[in-house]
């Protein structure tokens, strides 16, 4: 089915857009009808999730030198491939897919200095409702606390639903954000917002100098050792396209901090076994049949989940996630690095030279999920997600756009939303000023438990970290 260009605009004439995009609080009805023209206010918020009405958006791209010469059909068909050959040769006949703004057809072959045009009736996946929190503002820059689910920047299929275009539609067109710390989408918590170039540069320069202390708060796998718990593990990225690392002997230098906060035992019920909360919690399901909560090789694994505090002394992408795995106490919800199916039953414990599970069938179990298997949760770099997404993230509906006919997904789930991993702190070195967030629902006392609400102070994480000189990526 070929989108109709006329059609959608017409309908998008009469579209009525919420004005107010933070207001969660009371659901409201997607509009009946599309937009040719995106507002950033465009949206509506159902079933706890802030959604974004499906509009036009036209993608722009310069001839390569390795597509002169060739067909405009066999390029999509060799270099795109997310639709069948069928749709991109009635979207070049009717003018969907142009070159040059004008209608060339399947058969034109591209010369340099050609601009390919593809419009597409562009469908954003839903993100949480849960709103942005200013935790300071001042005229440079804002503090927030970021939502997880959501990504920094438009990236992928995420463009509206993203930090920068909500605080965008918040605060007006001529406010131009500009973040300075980066969050994978899944992780929420603290974040710096620029508000102009200079204030950027100087938290820029102050987190490169590493006069910057940032603490990160985590839920993992069963009883976390007593004590500061110094990993200092190299880390090496063996996929950069699967954006997936590992502790590997011959990787760069890491060095992490860690040191429980509180630790909850699963909850007996009457009859000996696990109450529904506890099971939930500490099992796997049959609808999560991926993920897996009872690694090996540390003490108390798969016997409730641990509060840890996290203090990376280096930057590495998936510092925390991976140096966490490595001793035995993976994130608890974590649908990369507590993957049984990718890691095997140890989860890579204690594996720093890949003896356990190379690098080959790690990235090959990791690649076929989605394709022979279901993955309920995935969690790939956002530089990934657009092809990522359309193959393993949410269950197709079964439906289809009754504009465009794109296969529908489902709404993602929480294993798509939310990491247990959450920015708690950051501190200047010198104690000039010093952010911290409240904890996240998931880190506080579970009902019927007493534990800590909040952590204490940076110095022991820091006397335990010592000089670490290298480098951050």
């Amino acid at each position: 089915m070929t989108v109709s260009l006329g059609r959608v605009a017409a309908a998008g004439a009469s579209h009525q857009l919420s004005k107010n995009p933070n207001s969660a609080s009371a659901e409201q009805v997607p509009p009946t009808a599309t937009p040719s023209e995106p507002s950033p206010q465009q949206y509506y918020f159902k079933d706890g999730l802030r959604r974004v009405a499906p509009y036009l958006y036209t993608y722009n791209t310069w001839c390569k030198e390795r597509w002169r010469g060739r067909e405009l059909l066999d390029i999509f068909q060799s270099e795109f491939r997310d639709r069948p050959i069928e749709y991109y040769r009635e979207a070049m006949e009717s003018g969907q897919v142009a070159v040059n703004g004008k209608t060339v057809g399947p058969h034109y072959i591209l010369k340099n200095g050609d601009l390919i045009s593809h419009t597409t009736h562009r469908h954003e996946p839903p993100v949480t409702a849960e709103p942005i929190a200013v935790i300071h503002e001042d005229d440079d820059m804002v503090v927030i606390n970021k939502p997880s689910g959501v990504p920094v920047h438009p990236a992928g299929r995420y463009h509206y639903n993203s930090v920068v275009e909500i605080m965008k539609a918040e605060r007006g067109p001529d406010f131009a954000p500009r973040p300075c710390n980066r969050l994978d989408r899944l992780t929420s918590g603290i974040m710096f917002v620029a508000k102009h170039a200079k204030a950027a540069e100087r938290l820029a320069v102050q987190i490169k100098q590493r006069s910057v202390c940032k603490e990160y708060i985590a839920r993992v796998v069963g009883k976390f050792p007593d004590g500061e718990v110094v990993c200092d593990q190299p880390i090496l990225q063996i996929s950069p396209k699967l954006g997936l690392n590992r502790v590997r002997a011959n990787g760069k230098p890491a060095r992490t901090v860690f040191k429980r906060l509180a630790y909850y035992p699963p909850k007996p019920a009457p009859n000996g076994r696990q109450n529904e909360e506890s099971a939930k919690s500490n099992t796997t399901t049959a609808d999560e049949s991926d993920l897996t909560t009872q690694p090996r090789g540390s003490n108390g694994a798969g016997k409730g989940y641990s509060i840890v505090r996290c203090l990376p002394v280096t930057g590495r992408t998936h510092q925390i996630r991976v140096h966490l795995q490595f001793l035995g106490h993976p994130i608890q919800n974590d649908p990369i690095y507590a993957n049984q199916r990718v890691w095997g039953f140890d989860l890579g414990y204690n594996d720093a030279d890949g003896t356990q599970n190379s690098d080959e069938d790690i990235i090959s179990r990791l690649s076929r999920i989605g394709k022979d298997q279901v993955a309920e949760a995935v969690a790939y770099h956002d530089a990934m997600v657009d092809e990522y997404y359309k193959k393993k993230a949410e269950k197709m509906s079964g439906e289809v756009c009754d504009v465009c006919g794109t296969p529908l997904y489902t709404d993602p789930g929480d294993q798509e939303l939310c990491l247990w991993l959450h920015s708690l702190r950051y501190e200047d070195a010198d104690g000039a000023w010093s952010y911290v967030s409240p904890l996240p629902s998931w880190a506080l006392p579970p009902e019927g438990a007493s534990g800590p609400t909040q952590v204490g102070s940076l110095e022991e994480l820091v006397d335990a970290a010592g000089t670490f000189e290298v480098d951050s990526d």
